[in-house]
């Protein structure tokens, strides 16, 4: 059985760190109270110490700037094109026999 990862919208983080701070809770019981995990809690609320109280949020597919959306595709272009390259280099050995 593999655990899959959550993923947490900006609007949860914020309302979690903001739930921490109003409930007077320790960060053990707060986490529980939201179902989530202490160490989770932690770092957001370490991430919106860091920020002025808050939380950043970057999900999959954003990025902070345009320059870091394009080095993404090219990193991703590059990939693709190696791996074609592979299949090309199999397929010339398999035909070459």
């Amino acid at each position: 059985m593999t655990k899959s990862k959550k993923q947490f919208d900006a609007a949860f983080k914020q309302d979690a760190v903001n739930y921490y701070y109003t409930s007077g809770k320790s960060l053990g019981k707060a986490a529980a109270d939201l179902k989530i995990g202490e160490s989770t809690l932690g770092k957001w609320v370490s991430a919106a110490k860091n920020n002025n109280g808050v939380v950043h949020h970057r999900g999959s597919g954003n990025y902070n700037s345009d320059a870091e959306k394009e080095i993404a595709r090219l990193k991703k272009e590059l990939r693709d094109s190696q791996d074609a390259l592979e299949i090309l280099k199999k397929a010339m050995g398999i035909l070459s026999h």
